[in-house]
């Protein structure tokens, strides 16, 4: 899953309006932002399988440290307690719900990936493999974000132009960028495809900064 991770972060900030956008936006995608460091480093280990699901050439066989089911906890723990520990105007309230979003990205992954989500450490594997059924795989992902959007534009209003359309724009550009994940050429390696990641999330962190910056 890649945009159907930001539905959770845009519904959370509508429960928690306190919590910056920009860092629900990291914390959903927090599991993926290590694991592309961690391949660059070499520590996790992908393999670019054309084939291996029908929608994502990614053989994910060694991540132990982001997305098993152990990790993701402490990540979550972690990421809660940090929060805390610099927004502690938001109480254990807004570090929960930071911890959350952490946590739903291996929730939605549970649901997509094929069998390659450790419990913990590298051993008792799990997934439902929905990328291989590129309808409901594209549904999940459309439900997610466009559910998370609508909840955000309900609990907020525009103050400004790009407030009232920006929100739809980057719907519909996700959707387009989606689409080239699913259906576009594989990634020509390993390093490409967590270069090519990490750069997204941290401009869509971007983005999200000044889209709430446009509404209220």
């Amino acid at each position: 899953m890649f945009v159907g991770h930001y539905g959770p972060a845009l519904a959370v900030k509508a429960v928690k309006k306190p919590v910056p956008l920009w860092v629900l936006f990291l914390a959903v995608q927090l599991l993926d932002v290590f694991w592309s460091i961690f391949v660059l480093l070499g520590i996790e280990k992908v393999r670019i399988v054309p084939g291996i699901t029908v929608t994502n050439p990614l053989d994910l066989y060694y991540m132990p440290y982001t997305h098993s089911l152990v990790a993701a906890i402490l990540w979550s723990i972690g990421a809660a307690v940090v929060y805390r520990i610099f927004r502690s105007s938001d109480g254990w309230l807004g570090a929960g719900l930071v911890g959350g979003a952490v946590f739903s990205h291996w929730v939605l992954d549970l649901l997509v990936h094929r069998p390659d989500l450790a419990l913990y450490d590298d051993t008792l594997k799990v997934g439902l493999g929905l990328w291989n059924y590129p309808v409901i795989a594209s549904a999940l992902e459309i439900v997610s974000l466009f559910g998370g959007i609508y909840v955000y534009c309900k609990a907020t209003r525009p103050i400004a132009p790009g407030g009232r359309y920006g929100m739809m724009i980057f719907g519909l550009a996700m959707l387009g960028l989606q689409g080239l994940v699913f259906f576009g050429p594989p990634p020509p390696g390993a390093n490409a495809a967590a270069i090519t990641a990490l750069s997204s999330y941290l401009l869509l962190a971007g983005v999200a900064y000044w889209l709430e910056r446009k509404r209220a």
